[in-house]
């Protein structure tokens, strides 16, 4: 019986890069997984944590965890909501801890899944003669420790994995800090575009920080695509 996953979009996945999902979704079939796409699906409640508003976080945790309660495991394109479930679901005051704890060890961000469950090195030369930038999103990094996957998955679709001094720092999204400080939240964003070094594009597991990344890009009138990370490895694969 092949294995079984549910993807979770995310809301910006779902309303910003609709395409990596489905990225995501053809990538995970090519190496013989079961995808569902449960309807009921909603947002992860990070805003409304983050935002200092427990109840209604609550109750999108536990909306989460209904919807996703029979999954075998849970695969998402977005390194930040992994790391809401993973990290922060078992401290939200009322949420059912067993629960919580149970779609945890069962939920992981794309690049996470693909290397620690699926075991997969190599996905084809698509990507071969391409200079790819990755930048770390501080969820996946820092919540999760997801360093290392996402970079063999790109050399392992034969690209060439530039070194970046500022690939680590935070891109000065991070949800409400970049509206509450947006003078800060944009030169955060301008530090990473500054040293970014010669490449045909940028990739990330997290749409916000793309979001931000390429927004100032596009504001400054400068700098390579920004792709994200499910749709950049479906591109490796050899078809």
């Amino acid at each position: 019986m092949a294995m079984r996953v549910s993807l979770f979009a995310t809301c910006l996945c779902d309303q910003f890069y609709a395409e990596a999902c489905a990225d995501a979704v053809l990538l995970l079939r090519h190496l013989g997984v079961d995808v569902d796409v449960p309807r009921g699906q909603t947002c992860c409640g990070q805003p409304a944590y983050n935002a200092g508003r427990p109840a209604e976080a609550r109750d999108m945790a536990a909306h989460t965890m209904h919807v996703f309660e029979d999954a075998e495991y849970v695969v998402l394109p977005s390194g930040s909501c992994a790391g809401m479930i993973r990290c922060f679901y078992g401290e939200i005051s009322g949420v059912d801890t067993e629960r919580a704890e149970s779609l945890a060890r069962r939920t992981y961000e794309l690049s996470q899944f693909l290397r620690q469950v699926l075991n997969v090195e190599t996905l084809g030369p698509g990507l071969e003669g391409r200079r790819v930038a990755y930048h770390h999103g501080c969820h996946a990094l820092r919540e999760l420790g997801v360093k290392d996957e996402p970079l063999a998955l790109l050399a392992g679709c034969a690209a060439e994995v530039v070194e970046w001094e500022a690939d680590e720092e935070c891109c000065g999204f991070g949800g409400l800090f970049s509206a509450k400080l947006p003078e800060v939240s944009a030169a955060m964003a301008d530090r990473k575009l500054d040293t970014l070094p010669d490449v045909d594009f940028v990739a990330s597991s997290d749409g916000g920080c793309l979001l931000q990344l390429s927004g100032r890009a596009k504001k400054r009138r400068t700098g390579p695509p920004f792709v994200h990370l499910a749709s950049a490895l479906w591109r490796g694969v050899a078809r």
